[in-house]
C-alpha cells in the first residue's frame, strides 16, 4: 500500500518514520526547510521506542509537486491549516483512498468528509509525545505511541483494509487499536486535550500548577466537568468517568509540559484556539449545555483578538 503523510511535524515525522523502518512505501508531504533536509539528507528520529533512527532516503514532495495516488492519508496538519490540504488530498485520492485525520479537534472527520464528497474518510486520534527538534528531525518521547482509528456509524468502508492498515501500524510499533466506537474514542481525547490547553493557555501555566490544589486545578476540574457533559449531551458512552480519566492523565505528565497552543500563542504564530476553545462554546450552545468557565475563556481571548468563530 502506498501511505501519504501530510504535514510533517512531531506526529506526521513519527508515523510516517515508523511506517519507513519497516520498509512501506511512504511519501512525506512538507515545505520550506524541512522538506529541503528530508530530499537531502533523509529523516532523523531519536525514539523512545526504537531508538535513534536514520532514514537517508524518503520521498518527501511539496503539495505542488506531488502527482501520485495513495491508497491511505494520514492528515496531520493542524486544524487551522485543514483547509488548505483538502485540494491536494482530492489530488492524492481515488475512489478506495482512505482519509485518516489525526488533528486534536472533534468532528473532524465529517467535516473533512463534507469537503471531500465520496471519499473513505475515517476517524482517527492518536497519543505520543513528540515534537520537531529541527528540520527534518524529530524527538519522540518515551514509551506511548497509540493510534486509534475507525468508522462513524453510517460510513462503510472493507473491514478487511482497515484491518491491514491496523496490522501494518502493529508491525511498525506502533499500538494501533481499530474501534468500534471510534466517535467516543476521538471525543475521550478531546475531553482532555481542550481543558488542559485551555486553562493552561488562559492563565500561561505548564501542567505542574494544575497538579497541585488551587485554583489552576479547580479551573481544570470544572472545565473537564463542562465538556464531560457535552459528551453526556451527544449520548456517547464511556467506559468511566471522564473527569477521574483526565485527571490520571494530568497527573501523570511531566509538570514543564506546555499544549502546542500555548507554544503557538507565544511564539505569534496561528493557533487551534478555534477548535479547542471556541468550537467547544458552539457545541455547548447548539446542545443547550451551560458552559460558563469554557464562555469566560473564550470571551477572554476573543477580547485579545484571537479569531472568533462564536457566531458562524
Amino acid at each position: 500500500m502506498k501511505y501519504l503523510i501530510i504535514g510533517t511535524g512531531g506526529i506526521g515525522g513519527s508515523l510516517g518514520g515508523f511506517l519507513a523502518s519497516k520498509g512501506n512505501n511512504v511519501t512525506f508531504i512538507a515545505r520550506g526547510s524541512t522538506l529541503e533536509i528530508l530530499k537531502n539528507q533523509g529523516l532523523k528520529i531519536k525514539s523512545g521506542i526504537k531508538g535513534e533512527m536514520q532514514l537517508p532516503k524518503v520521498n518527501a514532495f511539496s503539495g505542488e509537486e506531488y502527482d501520485d495516488k495513495a491508497d491511505v492519508i494520514f492528515v496531520c496538519v493542524k486544524d487551522y491549516s485543514l483547509d488548505s490540504v483538502i485540494p491536494l488530498i482530492k489530488k492524492a485520492s481515488y475512489k478506495n483512498s482512505i482519509v485518516i485525520p489525526l488533528l486534536n479537534g472533534y468532528g473532524v472527520g465529517e467535516n473533512i468528509s463534507r469537503k471531500l464528497n465520496s471519499l473513505h474518510v475515517v476517524d482517527g486520534c492518536i497519543y505520543i509525545s513528540a515534537f520537531i527538534e529541527a528540520p527534518g528531525s524529530i524527538i519522540q518521547l518515551g514509551s506511548l505511541f497509540k493510534l486509534v482509528f475507525g468508522t462513524r456509524k453510517g460510513v462503510n468502508i472493507d473491514p478487511a483494509l482497515l484491518n491491514n492498515i491496523k496490522n501494518t501500524l502493529i508491525d511498525c510499533g506502533i499500538d494501533a487499536i481499530l474501534s468500534d466506537k471510534i466517535e467516543t474514542e476521538v471525543f475521550k481525547k478531546f475531553s482532555f486535550v481542550s481543558p488542559c490547553a485551555a486553562c493552561g493557555a488562559f492563565y500561561d501555566i505548564p501542567i505542574g500548577p494544575m497538579q497541585k490544589v488551587g485554583k489552576y486545578r479547580e479551573t481544570f476540574l470544572k472545565l473537564c466537568q463542562e465538556i464531560k457533559e457535552i459528551g453526556n449531551r451527544l449520548n456517547l458512552d464511556f467506559d468511566g468517568d471522564l473527569v477521574e480519566i483526565n485527571f490520571k492523565i494530568l497527573d501523570s505528565l511531566m509538570k514543564d509540559t506546555t499544549s502546542s497552543l500555548q507554544k503557538d500563542i507565544k511564539a505569534g504564530n496561528n493557533t487551534e484556539m478555534d477548535s479547542l476553545i471556541f468550537n467547544v462554546v458552539r457545541l455547548a450552545e447548539n446542545l443547550g449545555v451551560d458552559v460558563p468557565v469554557y464562555r469566560k475563556i473564550a470571551d477572554f481571548f476573543d477580547k485579545q483578538g484571537a479569531v472568533s468563530k462564536l457566531s458562524d
